[in-house]
Protein backbone atom coordinates (compact mmCIF):
# COMPACT_ATOMS: atom_id res chain seq x y z
CA UNK A 1 0.00 0.00 0.00
CA UNK A 2 1.34 3.27 -1.06
CA UNK A 3 2.32 6.03 1.61
CA UNK A 4 -0.82 8.16 2.18
CA UNK A 5 -3.48 4.97 1.36
CA UNK A 6 -3.43 3.83 4.73
CA UNK A 7 -6.77 4.88 6.43
CA UNK A 8 -5.62 8.01 9.07
CA UNK A 9 -6.99 8.60 12.65
CA UNK A 10 -6.51 11.35 14.76
CA UNK A 11 -5.84 12.19 19.02
CA UNK A 12 -6.92 14.83 20.78
CA UNK A 13 -3.90 17.28 21.99
CA UNK A 14 -4.13 20.76 23.61
CA UNK A 15 -6.07 22.82 21.02
CA UNK A 16 -6.35 20.20 17.98
CA UNK A 17 -6.30 17.19 17.10
CA UNK A 18 -2.91 14.87 15.70
CA UNK A 19 -3.93 12.82 12.21
CA UNK A 20 -1.48 9.61 12.30
CA UNK A 21 -1.07 6.79 9.90
CA UNK A 22 -0.38 3.37 10.97
CA UNK A 23 1.20 0.05 9.04
CA UNK A 24 4.08 -2.61 9.32
CA UNK A 25 4.33 -4.90 12.33
CA UNK A 26 7.39 -5.23 14.64
CA UNK A 27 8.67 -2.62 17.30
CA UNK A 28 7.27 0.73 17.65
CA UNK A 29 8.71 3.47 15.36
CA UNK A 30 7.71 6.84 15.37
CA UNK A 31 8.12 9.21 11.84
CA UNK A 32 8.53 12.77 11.78
CA UNK A 33 8.57 14.87 9.35
CA UNK A 34 9.80 18.65 8.30
CA UNK A 35 9.40 22.02 7.30
CA UNK A 36 5.25 21.95 5.61
CA UNK A 37 5.55 18.11 4.95
CA UNK A 38 3.02 15.58 6.12
CA UNK A 39 2.83 12.11 6.78
CA UNK A 40 2.10 11.42 3.11
CA UNK A 41 5.24 12.95 1.73
CA UNK A 42 7.70 10.67 2.36
CA UNK A 43 9.59 7.91 -0.65
CA UNK A 44 7.38 5.27 -0.17
CA UNK A 45 10.12 2.68 -1.29
CA UNK A 46 11.43 3.97 2.20
CA UNK A 47 8.96 3.94 4.10
CA UNK A 48 7.51 0.22 2.79
CA UNK A 49 11.28 -1.21 3.60
CA UNK A 50 10.74 0.32 7.64
CA UNK A 51 7.43 -1.20 7.38
CA UNK A 52 9.21 -4.91 6.75
CA UNK A 53 10.37 -4.98 10.24
CA UNK A 54 8.61 -2.03 12.43
CA UNK A 55 5.48 -1.27 13.24
CA UNK A 56 5.37 2.61 11.67
CA UNK A 57 3.43 5.45 13.11
CA UNK A 58 3.38 8.19 10.94
CA UNK A 59 2.54 11.45 11.76
CA UNK A 60 1.45 14.77 10.66
CA UNK A 61 2.60 17.86 12.45
CA UNK A 62 -0.54 20.01 14.27
CA UNK A 63 -2.09 22.23 11.77
CA UNK A 64 -0.42 20.55 8.59
CA UNK A 65 -2.20 17.66 6.48
CA UNK A 66 -4.93 16.18 8.51
CA UNK A 67 -3.91 17.19 11.88
CA UNK A 68 -5.91 20.67 13.22
CA UNK A 69 -4.69 23.24 15.59
CA UNK A 70 -5.86 26.55 16.90
CA UNK A 71 -4.19 28.75 14.64
CA UNK A 72 -2.09 30.01 17.66
CA UNK A 73 2.09 29.80 17.20
CA UNK A 74 3.48 27.02 18.68
CA UNK A 75 7.45 25.99 19.45
CA UNK A 76 9.13 22.95 19.14
CA UNK A 77 8.35 22.14 22.38
CA UNK A 78 4.56 22.07 21.70
CA UNK A 79 5.72 19.81 18.90
CA UNK A 80 7.36 17.43 20.68
CA UNK A 81 4.58 17.20 23.84
CA UNK A 82 1.77 16.35 20.86
CA UNK A 83 4.49 13.66 20.33
CA UNK A 84 3.86 12.57 23.47
CA UNK A 85 0.52 12.49 23.53
CA UNK A 86 0.36 10.16 20.68
CA UNK A 87 2.84 7.94 22.63
CA UNK A 88 0.52 7.29 25.77
CA UNK A 89 -2.61 7.43 23.46
CA UNK A 90 -1.11 4.66 21.40
CA UNK A 91 0.12 2.94 24.41
CA UNK A 92 3.56 2.62 22.61
CA UNK A 93 5.54 2.10 25.52
CA UNK A 94 8.52 3.40 24.45
CA UNK A 95 9.04 3.55 20.67
CA UNK A 96 12.50 4.42 18.95
CA UNK A 97 11.31 7.67 17.07
CA UNK A 98 12.83 8.97 13.44
CA UNK A 99 12.71 12.88 12.54
CA UNK A 100 14.00 14.48 9.49
CA UNK A 101 14.92 18.25 9.90
CA UNK A 102 12.43 19.83 11.84
CA UNK A 103 11.12 16.16 12.74
CA UNK A 104 14.94 16.06 14.27
CA UNK A 105 14.50 18.87 16.54
CA UNK A 106 11.40 17.34 17.92
CA UNK A 107 12.75 13.89 18.55
CA UNK A 108 15.95 15.75 20.25
CA UNK A 109 13.22 17.84 22.09
CA UNK A 110 11.39 14.75 22.79
CA UNK A 111 14.37 12.33 23.63
CA UNK A 112 15.65 14.99 26.35
CA UNK A 113 12.42 16.20 27.83
CA UNK A 114 11.06 12.71 27.77
CA UNK A 115 14.38 9.96 28.23
CA UNK A 116 11.52 7.42 29.28
CA UNK A 117 9.36 7.55 26.09
CA UNK A 118 12.04 7.01 23.60
CA UNK A 119 13.59 3.74 23.04
CA UNK A 120 16.18 4.74 20.20
CA UNK A 121 16.97 8.36 17.78
CA UNK A 122 17.52 8.17 14.41
CA UNK A 123 18.32 11.43 13.26
CA UNK A 124 18.13 12.38 9.50
CA UNK A 125 19.18 15.74 7.57
CA UNK A 126 18.90 18.09 10.81
CA UNK A 127 20.59 20.17 13.27
CA UNK A 128 21.31 20.88 17.27
CA UNK A 129 20.29 24.42 16.75
CA UNK A 130 21.43 27.51 19.03
CA UNK A 131 25.02 28.58 18.75
CA UNK A 132 26.14 24.79 17.46
CA UNK A 133 23.96 24.73 14.77
CA UNK A 134 25.87 26.13 10.89
CA UNK A 135 22.79 27.66 9.14
CA UNK A 136 21.97 27.57 5.35
CA UNK A 137 22.55 30.61 3.39
CA UNK A 138 20.22 33.45 3.82
CA UNK A 139 19.33 32.99 0.27
CA UNK A 140 18.29 29.89 0.70
CA UNK A 141 16.73 29.96 4.09
CA UNK A 142 14.34 32.81 2.12
CA UNK A 143 13.40 30.24 -0.69
CA UNK A 144 12.33 27.11 1.73
CA UNK A 145 9.25 29.12 3.00
CA UNK A 146 8.39 30.88 -0.06
CA UNK A 147 5.15 30.44 -1.15
CA UNK A 148 4.94 33.00 -3.85
CA UNK A 149 4.21 31.60 -7.54
CA UNK A 150 2.40 28.28 -8.85
CA UNK A 151 2.08 25.56 -7.16
CA UNK A 152 4.59 24.18 -9.94
CA UNK A 153 6.75 26.91 -9.58
CA UNK A 154 6.66 26.53 -5.73
CA UNK A 155 7.42 22.28 -6.34
CA UNK A 156 10.36 23.47 -9.15
CA UNK A 157 12.00 25.36 -6.28
CA UNK A 158 11.17 23.23 -3.70
CA UNK A 159 13.48 20.61 -4.98
CA UNK A 160 16.10 22.13 -6.17
CA UNK A 161 16.26 23.27 -2.81
CA UNK A 162 16.30 19.06 -1.27
CA UNK A 163 18.00 17.44 -4.16
CA UNK A 164 21.15 18.56 -6.13
CA UNK A 165 20.54 20.05 -9.56
CA UNK A 166 20.80 16.78 -11.72
CA UNK A 167 18.98 14.69 -9.33
CA UNK A 168 16.21 17.71 -8.88
CA UNK A 169 15.69 18.12 -12.37
CA UNK A 170 14.80 14.37 -12.75
CA UNK A 171 12.32 14.14 -10.03
CA UNK A 172 10.58 17.43 -11.00
CA UNK A 173 9.70 15.44 -14.37
CA UNK A 174 8.74 12.69 -13.05
CA UNK A 175 7.20 13.61 -10.03
CA UNK A 176 6.86 17.40 -10.18
CA UNK A 177 2.79 17.09 -10.80
CA UNK A 178 2.14 15.01 -6.92
CA UNK A 179 4.74 17.50 -5.32
CA UNK A 180 3.10 20.61 -7.32
CA UNK A 181 -0.49 19.04 -5.56
CA UNK A 182 0.94 18.72 -2.00
CA UNK A 183 2.32 22.42 -2.28
CA UNK A 184 -1.37 23.80 -3.18
CA UNK A 185 -3.06 22.18 -0.09
CA UNK A 186 -0.56 24.28 2.21
CA UNK A 187 -1.74 27.31 4.14
CA UNK A 188 1.01 30.02 4.03
CA UNK A 189 0.16 30.50 7.66
CA UNK A 190 1.11 27.31 8.79
CA UNK A 191 4.23 27.62 7.10
CA UNK A 192 4.75 30.91 8.47
CA UNK A 193 4.25 29.62 11.82
CA UNK A 194 6.60 26.31 11.53
CA UNK A 195 9.58 28.57 10.07
CA UNK A 196 8.90 31.29 13.61
CA UNK A 197 9.41 27.88 15.34
CA UNK A 198 12.84 27.05 13.32
CA UNK A 199 13.71 30.46 13.83
CA UNK A 200 13.09 29.96 18.02
CA UNK A 201 15.15 26.83 17.94
CA UNK A 202 17.90 28.08 15.89
CA UNK A 203 18.28 30.72 18.69
CA UNK A 204 17.98 27.92 21.71
CA UNK A 205 18.33 24.87 20.61
CA UNK A 206 19.59 22.04 22.59
CA UNK A 207 23.36 21.64 22.08
CA UNK A 208 24.42 21.77 25.68
CA UNK A 209 22.35 19.48 26.62
CA UNK A 210 22.99 16.77 24.07
CA UNK A 211 25.51 15.08 26.51
CA UNK A 212 22.78 14.10 28.71
CA UNK A 213 21.23 11.57 25.41
CA UNK A 214 21.32 8.15 26.94
CA UNK A 215 18.98 6.95 23.90
CA UNK A 216 20.86 5.23 21.52
CA UNK A 217 21.46 7.14 18.26
CA UNK A 218 22.06 7.13 14.64
CA UNK A 219 22.79 10.58 12.58
CA UNK A 220 23.03 10.01 8.97
CA UNK A 221 22.70 13.39 6.62
CA UNK A 222 23.38 14.16 2.99
CA UNK A 223 27.17 15.31 1.62
CA UNK A 224 25.45 18.10 -0.57
CA UNK A 225 22.79 19.20 2.13
CA UNK A 226 22.13 22.94 1.24
CA UNK A 227 19.38 23.34 3.92
CA UNK A 228 21.16 21.65 7.03
CA UNK A 229 24.66 21.46 6.26
CA UNK A 230 25.98 17.93 6.66
CA UNK A 231 28.68 19.36 9.18
CA UNK A 232 25.46 19.55 11.90
CA UNK A 233 25.88 15.62 11.52
CA UNK A 234 29.41 16.01 13.19
CA UNK A 235 27.91 18.24 15.80
CA UNK A 236 25.33 16.02 16.62
CA UNK A 237 27.51 13.10 17.03
CA UNK A 238 30.52 14.85 19.07
CA UNK A 239 27.81 15.72 21.43
CA UNK A 240 25.89 12.78 21.80
CA UNK A 241 27.16 9.77 23.71
CA UNK A 242 27.81 7.16 21.41
CA UNK A 243 26.35 8.13 18.22
CA UNK A 244 26.56 6.46 14.81
CA UNK A 245 27.17 8.65 12.13
CA UNK A 246 26.35 7.69 8.07
CA UNK A 247 26.94 10.45 5.89
CA UNK A 248 25.29 9.68 1.91
CA UNK A 249 27.42 10.83 -0.58
CA UNK A 250 26.04 13.10 -3.27
CA UNK A 251 23.01 12.98 -1.19
CA UNK A 252 20.84 16.27 -0.60
CA UNK A 253 18.31 17.63 2.55
CA UNK A 254 15.65 14.54 1.18
CA UNK A 255 18.65 11.99 0.57
CA UNK A 256 16.06 9.10 1.99
CA UNK A 257 14.47 9.80 -1.63
CA UNK A 258 17.90 8.71 -3.29
CA UNK A 259 19.30 5.70 -0.96
CA UNK A 260 15.56 4.68 0.51
CA UNK A 261 16.68 1.00 0.26
CA UNK A 262 20.47 1.90 1.67
CA UNK A 263 19.18 3.99 4.55
CA UNK A 264 16.31 1.94 5.23
CA UNK A 265 18.15 -0.87 5.51
CA UNK A 266 20.73 0.64 7.69
CA UNK A 267 17.84 1.61 9.91
CA UNK A 268 16.88 -1.66 10.42
CA UNK A 269 20.13 -2.76 10.95
CA UNK A 270 20.66 0.12 14.05
CA UNK A 271 16.72 -0.90 15.17
CA UNK A 272 17.76 -4.81 15.73
CA UNK A 273 20.40 -3.96 17.52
Amino acid sequence: MPVGAEPMATIPVDSGRIAYRRLGSGRPLLVLNGLAATSADWDPLFIDRLASTNDLVLLDNRGIGASTDDGAPFDIGKLAEDVVRVIETLDLGAPSVLGWSMGGFIAQTLALDHPNCIHKLILLSTDPGGADAELASPAVRAQLTDMSGTPHEQARRLLFLLFPKDVAELIYREFGDIVAAARAQLAPELVYRQSVAMDVWHRDGVGDRLRELRAPTLVAAGTEDIVIPASNSLALVNAIPGAWLARFSGGGHAFMAQYPRRLADLINEFLAL
